[in-house]
Order: C-alpha cells, then sequence, then structure tokens
C-alpha cells in the first residue's frame, strides 16, 4: 500500500514542478475554454484542456500498457 502512496506522491511533484516551469505556457487558456468575468465573480472552465490533457494519458497510459 505504501508504494502505492509513494507513486502517487512522486507524480503530483512531478505535476507541481512541471507546471511551475511553464506557468507561462498557455496550456489552459485555449479556445474553446470558458472564462466568464464579470465584475467581482469569475468563472474558469478549461473544457478544451481537459480534452486536451485526457487524449495525452490516454495516449501515455496505452503506450505504457502495450510494451509491458
Amino acid at each position: 500500500m505504501y508504494k502505492i502512496f509513494l507513486s502517487i506522491g512522486i507524480v503530483f511533484i512531478v505535476i507541481g514542478v512541471i507546471l511551475y516551469l511553464f506557468k507561462g505556457f498557455p496550456l489552459f487558456r485555449l479556445p474553446g475554454d470558458i472564462y466568464i468575468d464579470k465584475g467581482n465573480f469569475k468563472f474558469y472552465f478549461p473544457i478544451t484542456s481537459s480534452i486536451l490533457l485526457s487524449i495525452l494519458f490516454t495516449l501515455i497510459l496505452t503506450f505504457i500498457s502495450k510494451f509491458r
């Protein structure tokens, strides 16, 4: 069980470092993302970014499972 938690922790650390290094990269400001800014209300829903990340992770996991 500890190996699972350790692996998840390492994945979160790697994701955090990647997001910190590429904070200027417009991944979460793609066309198709919903952004509403009205006065003191802000709403952001990254639908296009979520779809792209889902496709990317699916491809990565598919390649990993085929080469195991």
